[in-house]
This record gives structure tokens, C-alpha cells and sequence, in this order.
């Protein structure tokens, strides 16, 4: 029986692999159809945990970290509960979805803040978030930074409030929301530092000039593509967003450009400012710097300005900016262009897009901290170059490890098969020498 189920499982492995195989060709005919295919809608994360925030503290529900959580939001307030230490920083990013042509505006937004039970705010205010004039996932993150002489410092229960704020006459349905809890554990030691950098070398990036390599971005932070160092070609269709990540170690700053070609005009002329717009965001997915330009169906481009270093001690900075570059770990760029675009071009038909990204500086030295920062999300590893040179997402990686646990199954029940095999050819020969005798 135990070969038999050995064969069975192969055959199973076998046909999964078929399966996935199948799969990209099966993608290719539908979108060789013709059919223009609707924008791609954000991408939650695999195994998010389902909760309902409250209008209130009472009955507040839960959030752990190393949590990724959804729920949805009408205009209003959501609470949710923390149970924190005392030993470490926590953030809470709030990712919120507007659907497919929901009306927003720049007085539309979000906002998250950490709250003792006193109802006061451990930071200087709630981290905000607002639209422009697209409907483009935004993300707000609220915190509890371990800091000398600042509040909230002592462990116990804290609370979560994230607000949607929505202009007068704004859409009133509720929005998906992704919530998800980082914590970034202490320094080790008496020796953390306490003020920022006085400088930095800030000169403006010499891009890379090579060729364009394929690398089609995601739709969120779940699925985000990753790039390294390089020249990157993909497209976008008017109100579309593509995300990308890129990993920095201690010590290193990132150099960023983007550019859209030419797209296919209806009209004779045609303009959108902003047609063309790209954030960064911090491995916590705090917004960290924000640049756009116009677009007129013709070639335009941007520079983003080099990032601070990656340090331990940016986060006394007073500038925002440089507050954010505090942790080793994945860097988010979002690439959009505006809804606008499509009242002059071919909405069905894709601009080429290109990004130019220098990883600047070698890796330094990490911080003395007390736990791993792994654990909360942070840090860059060998499988995150790896990641970067092969330009794959956190869902490919995914699948990839599935892959190879399928063929470890199929190796394994090709042993076991094969074993038998000789088993029952031994006995044969055996059999046959006897009555030969």
C-alpha cells in the first residue's frame, strides 16, 4: 500500500506541476483576447486575519504584531486594541483601497494614531495620507517609538484609531482596509545614539544608462516586484498604479527616476499635471518622499532626490523625510499615472514605462539591537539580493517554495517507487531461479 500511495502522490505532484505550468499560457490567451481587462485592484496579503474595527475603544478588537489584518472603513472612525511592552517600537500602517472610478480628492484621506488609554497620542499627531485626484491605494502609519523623555513608554494596553476622512459628498461606502503591526525591538547596550546626522552626501544620483530589463510591477505592497540595481522597462494604462521594491541595507541610499514614453492619442493635444507620479515608501510603509510631473501624451520624466543613508539614528531627525529612512529592510516605489491621461490617450493601450534605480553605498555595520529584526519585517538578508537580482515578488517566492517542496514530494516517491520496483524485480528472478532448479 505504501508504494501504491507513493505513485498516487507523484502522480498528484505531477499534475500539479502540469497545473502551474498551464497556468501563464492560460493568462496569455485571455488577455490575447482583445477585451480590454479593468485596472488590477490592490492585492491583499495571503493569510490576512478578518476583523471588524470599532466605532469605539469598547470591545476594541485585537491587533498582534507580525499581523497582517483586513477589514473596511466608511467615513469615520475604527478602533482596535494593542497590548504592547516595553522594550520595543511598534507601527501600524493602514492601507486604504478605493475601488475602480471612486470619486476622490486632496481633502479625502486617511489618518492612524496610537493612543494611551488616557487618549493621548504617542507621537506629535497621527501619520496621515491623502489622495490626489486618482483613486490609488494610500498608506498612513501610526506609532509607539521607544525614545527618552517621550510618552507611552511603559508596556500595557494602547489603542489603534484610524479615521477616513471624506469630503462633503464623497463616496459613503466602506473601503477595504489592510492593517498590518511592525515591531521594531530596542538597541542592546547603553550606547544607542540620540541625534540625527549633521550630513549626508545628498548630490543627485548618476542613474544607470544601460537597457531596460522586463520587470512588471505589482498592485500593492503584497505583491510588489523587486529590483536591485538597473534600468526596468514595464507599462501603464491611465489610473494605474505599479508597485516595486527595493532592499537597502545599513548605510545605503537609493536613487530613483521614472519615465513615460509616448502614448497612442485620440486627440490632437491633451494635458494632465499630474500625469506622471512616483512615492517611496519606508520598509513600514510610511509615505517618505513624493514627486510628479506633467503629461501631455508625450515623453516626461522625474528624479527622485537621493535618499538619506539608511541609520539607526535618522529618526531624530526634524525632517519627516529622513525621519523615515530609521531601518534596514524593503523600500516601496509606487509609479501612477493619472486617470486624466485616458481623456487623451487609448485607455486600452499601455504606456512604456521605465525606472532607473541605483542602489548607492556597501552595506554597513547593523545596530546593536536586542532580538532579531527579521521577525518584525526589518533587516536585509541574502534571500532579499537574490530576490532583487531576479526581480521576483513575495508571491513568486511563495509559489516557488511550494514548487520545490512538490518535487522534493515527487523525488521522494520516485525513491520509494523505484525501491519497490527492484523489490518485486529481486523476487522474480528469485522465483524463476527456483524452478529453473
Amino acid at each position: 500500500m505504501g508504494g501504491v500511495r507513493r505513485v498516487r502522490t507523484a502522480a498528484v505532484a505531477l499534475a500539479a506541476l502540469g497545473l502551474v505550468a498551464a497556468l501563464p499560457g492560460a493568462a496569455g490567451a485571455a488577455g490575447a483576447a482583445g477585451t480590454p481587462q479593468p485596472v488590477p485592484s490592490y492585492r491583499g496579503a495571503d493569510g490576512a486575519v478578518a476583523v471588524a474595527g470599532k466605532p469605539s475603544t469598547a470591545g476594541a478588537p485585537q491587533l498582534k504584531d507580525g499581523s497582517v489584518y483586513k477589514d473596511s472603513i466608511a467615513p469615520g472612525e475604527r478602533y482596535y486594541r494593542l497590548n504592547l511592552d516595553d522594550r520595543s517600537s511598534v507601527y501600524v500602517s493602514a492601507v486604504l483601497q478605493p475601488p475602480g472610478g471612486a470619486k476622490v480628492s486632496y481633502s479625502d484621506g486617511l489618518e492612524v494614531d496610537v493612543l494611551s488609554i488616557e487618549n493621548r497620542s504617542c507621537q506629535s499627531g497621527p501619520g496621515r495620507a491623502s489622495f490626489g485626484y486618482d483613486p490609488v491605494p494610500i498608506s498612513a502609519v501610526g506609532g509607539r517609538i521607544m525614545q527618552e523623555d517621550a510618552g507611552c513608554q511603559q508596556g500595557g494596553t494602547y489603542y489603534v484609531k484610524v479615521t477616513r476622512e471624506t469630503a462633503k459628498g464623497g463616496d459613503p461606502a466602506a473601503w477595504p482596509l489592510e492593517l498590518r503591526v511592525q515591531r521594531e525591538p530596542k538597541l542592546g547596550g547603553s550606547n544607542a545614539p540620540t541625534t540625527a546626522p549633521s550630513v549626508w552626501p545628498s548630490a543627485s544620483p548618476t542613474l544607470p544608462g544601460t537597457d531596460a530589463a522586463a520587470r512588471a510591477g505589482g498592485t500593492g505592497f503584497n505583491d510588489a516586484r523587486a529590483l536591485g540595481t538597473g534600468v526596468w522597462s514595464d507599462e501603464l494604462r491611465p489610473g494605474q498604479t505599479r508597485f516595486y521594491r527595493v532592499p537597502l541595507d545599513w548605510g545605503q541610499q537609493l536613487g530613483l527616476a521614472a519615465e513615460l514614453s509616448a502614448g497612442t492619442m485620440t486627440k490632437d493635444s491633451g494635458y494632465a499635471s499630474p500625469g506622471l507620479s512616483v512615492a517611496l515608501y519606508s520598509p513600514y510603509r510610511s509615505l517618505i518622499e513624493t514627486e510628479d510631473a506633467s503629461y501631455d501624451g508625450k515623453q516626461t520624466g522625474l528624479t527622485l532626490p537621493r535618499t538619506p543613508p539608511v541609520a539607526y539614528e535618522n529618526r531624530f531627525a526634524s525632517d519627516r523625510k529622513a525621519g523615515a529612512v530609521r531601518v534596514a529592510g524593503w523600500y516601496y516605489v509606487a509609479v501612477t499615472m493619472a486617470g486624466k491621461v485616458g481623456e487623451f490617450t487609448k485607455e486600452a493601450v499601455p504606456v512604456p514605462l521605465t525606472l532607473r534605480t541605483q542602489i548607492i553605498g556597501t552595506p554597513g555595520k547593523a545596530p546593536a539591537y536586542a532580538e532579531d529584526l527579521a521577525a518584525g519585517g526589518f533587516g536585509v538578508g541574502s534571500e532579499d539580493r537574490t530576490a532583487a537580482r531576479e526581480g521576483t515578488t513575495v508571491v513568486e517566492a511563495g509559489a516557488a517554495a511550494a514548487n520545490r517542496s512538490v518535487m522534493r514530494v515527487v523525488a521522494g516517491a520516485g525513491f520509494g517507487t523505484g525501491t519497490l520496483l527492484l523489490l518485486v524485480l529481486g523476487g522474480w528472478i528469485l522465483l524463476a531461479r527456483r524452478r529453473t532448479a
